[in-house]
């Protein structure tokens, strides 16, 4: 039985679209060159932010977040960056009583623009807020508090092998793969994927009928 349910956020709740074109524009590089070196280094396993320090290899992350939002152009969300299956999937969820979790690894910045967005959920919360990131197992011990259900019985969705399928269910959660944006399409087949999952799904409306079961 699944009493609560565990969401990603990037590529699986929210497009990350608008992240990297935003970064391209502040670092005055073709946003196709961007985005092209964003699945070279997810295709060789590496952190998202290896493609930024490729493109400019003396970048410290953190400080440029800083300056980008001293410039008025830091991060922003709004109902167009998410996917249109979220908002159905986590009401359906929640009303066959199932806990819905948001947490991901953001900024807390991030999480106010979440939480903004009045999605349907009982909880929405970021690395950047708990100061603790996937795939450490203490981001999923955090999550399955939140979630208010034994690890057994919390599901969690993601797209992302190395960060969401492998650790969560080595911390003892169910897993979800999704086949969406970038990693959920490039390793949809890959075996240890396939192996580890619990399920694989194309949509979160999928998701009803999991814990209905």
């Amino acid at each position: 039985m699944i009493r609560a349910v565990i969401f990603d956020v990037g590529e699986t709740l929210v497009r990350d679209d608008r992240y990297w074109a935003s970064w391209a524009d502040w670092l005055d590089v073709p946003r196709h060159t961007l985005s092209a070196l964003v699945g070279a280094v997810v295709a060789q396993g590496r952190d998202n932010a290896d493609a930024l320090r490729l493109v400019r290899p003396d970048i410290n992350v953190t400080a440029e977040y800083r300056a980008r939002e001293a410039a008025g152009r830091g991060e922003h969300l709004d109902d167009s960056d998410l996917y249109d299956d979220v908002r159905p999937a986590l009401a359906e969820l929640r009303r066959l009583g199932v806990r819905v979790v948001i947490a991901g690894n953001q900024t807390a910045r991030a999480g106010d623009l979440l939480r903004a967005l009045d999605l349907p959920a009982d909880v929405i919360a970021t690395s950047g807020e708990w100061g603790v990131a996937k795939p450490q197992p203490e981001f999923f011990q955090r999550a399955v508090e939140a979630g208010q259900a034994p690890a057994e019985e919390t599901l969690y969705v993601g797209d992302h092998p190395a960060n969401d399928v492998f650790p969560a269910a080595a911390a003892g959660l169910r897993t979800a793969h999704l086949r969406r944006g970038p990693w959920g399409h490039l390793w949809a087949s890959d075996p240890d994927v396939i192996a580890t999952a619990d399920w694989r799904i194309d949509r979160l409306t999928d998701l009803a009928a999991i814990v209905s079961d």
